[in-house]
């Protein structure tokens, strides 16, 4: 679910970077299509690049299982720092990958909504404040990691779609003491803006979706900066399969 969530935001992202649908204007000598243009090209050149999603839609809120808010730092090479929070009350947990390596700590909250019953209150327990560290290839942790994937989230991004509504351009304004140019439309049935750096190079700040049920930031910072090496120590984790093996047992 946390991989779905990120590239339903990359989806909603590309609707709006689409550069054949950005409308003609100018602002410091730039149209708005030139400005869509270079945003997507520095998103889709980025080696490395900072996302914080905020999803406050109904359909998110309401999912112990759907993530409402994801802050990662990840690169091109799959490595990855960062947590993400289930909305209902359903946790959050801490993620760490480097290369084939994955590393996972849930908080108390998250156990007790993805172990069912009482079970879930022992397992928290037992692996309080602790990482679960496995690889890319264990089932448990695949869908953790697959969510570190830059690449994938860039290709999602490229894609073209001819249903998004055209840009227009609004005044100068700042996102996060960021001076920006937001581009307002409408993307499926819902009202986006894009806010895209004044100045060079121009690169995409903040995407917004809203309307019908749906409200979505996501955030891009960071372009390039290398994502933190450091993995938890081996007394801070445990092995996937000890795991495994309690789950088999509840």
């Amino acid at each position: 679910m946390a991989r779905k969530a990120l590239v339903c935001a990359a989806a909603s992202a590309a609707l709006l970077l689409s550069p054949g649908l950005a409308t003609a204007g100018d602002a410091d000598g730039l149209s708005a299509r030139e400005l869509v243009e270079q945003a997507q090209d520095n998103l889709l050149d980025a080696e490395s690049v900072h996302l914080k999603l905020t999803d406050r839609s109904a359909d998110a809120s309401t999912s112990t299982t759907q993530p409402t808010s994801m802050d990662l730092s990840l690169d091109q090479d799959g490595n990855c720092v960062g947590s993400m929070e289930m909305g209902s009350d359903g946790g959050s947990v801490e993620i760490v990958k480097q290369g084939d390596e994955v590393w996972m700590k849930p908080d108390t909250a998250f156990w007790k909504a993805q172990v069912p019953g009482g079970e879930g209150d022992a397992v928290a327990e037992l692996f309080k404040n602790r990482y679960i560290h496995g690889s890319t290839r264990d089932a448990m942790l695949k869908g953790m990691a697959d969510t570190c994937d830059l690449t994938s989230f860039q290709q999602e991004v490229d894609t073209d779609s001819s249903d998004a509504g055209k840009l227009r351009k609004g005044d100068e304004t700042t996102v996060d003491g960021t001076k920006v140019v937001p581009l307002k439309g409408v993307s499926d049935g819902k009202q986006a803006v894009l806010y895209v750096t004044s100045d060079s190079p121009h690169r995409l700040v903040q995407a917004t979706q809203k309307g019908d049920g749906t409200d979505m930031t996501l955030s891009f910072s960071d372009y390039g900066k290398p994502v933190p090496s450091k993995t938890p120590s081996a007394d801070e984790t445990v092995d996937v399969g000890k795991l495994q093996d309690e789950l088999q047992s509840v």
